[in-house]
């Protein structure tokens, strides 16, 4: 079975380009997405993402929006915890494919680490 993991240097969730996320009202707070809003740099991209090094300059301290945790996808997207690893793969997937192509070096390495 595949197991949903980080991978390093991905970077794709950190286009955080609002046109490809209409329905963002639906499961941030006001106030999560000015927040949300206030990240997203002139080029789609999150301020706090390093592209040099594809790294987030904020991981530690990054809002709960930018977390993959069961508490969080269940509150935000009514995920069950049961369902958080299939729901977080399939995420990251579409992810990848939209920002780097369905047969980028980033999708091949994710499904190398997921067991895909």
């Amino acid at each position: 079975m595949a197991t949903w993991i980080c991978v390093k240097q991905c970077g794709a969730c950190c286009h955080l380009d609002p046109t490809d996320r209409p329905e963002l009202p639906d499961y941030l707070s006001p106030s999560e997405l000015a927040l949300y809003m206030s990240m997203v740099g002139e080029d789609g991209w999150c301020i706090n993402y390093d592209q040099t090094n594809r790294e987030c300059q904020i991981y530690e301290k990054r809002p709960r929006f930018c977390r993959v945790e069961s508490e969080t996808f269940q509150q935000m997207y009514g995920v069950e915890p049961e369902e958080l690893n299939e729901f977080a793969i399939d995420c990251c997937r579409q992810q990848i494919e939209g920002v780097y192509g369905d047969r980028s070096l980033e999708m091949v390495r994710f499904d190398q680490a997921v067991g895909i």
